[in-house]
């Protein structure tokens, strides 16, 4: 039975610089070691290395591992690289990331003006 990796049930990012020179074990093995997320259902995970214009992304389909490779020829990911946790994305933000867009967008502090209720 094939599962649409493209309807995934969720979508994990994995922050910080990840080696893409390793392959589908080796991207198992550091989000089996590190994260502790489940390998073997719905779930999407994304690993960026140090260059911004390419992901490559870990999916199981109920048979194997499929390994998708993605490199824009024009623009880059915002990926966060402050952290080495993986965090779960909305459909939203991955849509966002996709586009080059930050998916954790800050909030923005709103100065104490005379007449401004903050």
């Amino acid at each position: 039975m094939l599962i649409n990796w493209q309807d995934p049930d969720k979508v994990y990012l994995v922050c910080g610089k990840t080696d893409l020179r390793k392959g589908i074990d080796g991207l198992a093995i550091v989000v089996a070691e590190n994260y502790g997320l489940e390998l073997y259902d719905q779930s999407l995970l994304l690993f960026c290395g140090s260059r911004n214009d390419r992901f490559k992304a870990l999916f199981w389909d109920g048979e194997g591992f499929i390994l998708l490779y993605k490199r824009f020829e024009n623009g880059h990911l915002k990926w966060p690289r402050n952290s080495l946790e993986a965090k779960q994305l909305s459909s939203a933000q991955l849509t966002a990331l996709l586009k080059g867009l930050n998916p954790f967008p800050t909030p923005r502090i709103h100065s104490a003006l005379p007449g401004n209720l903050y």
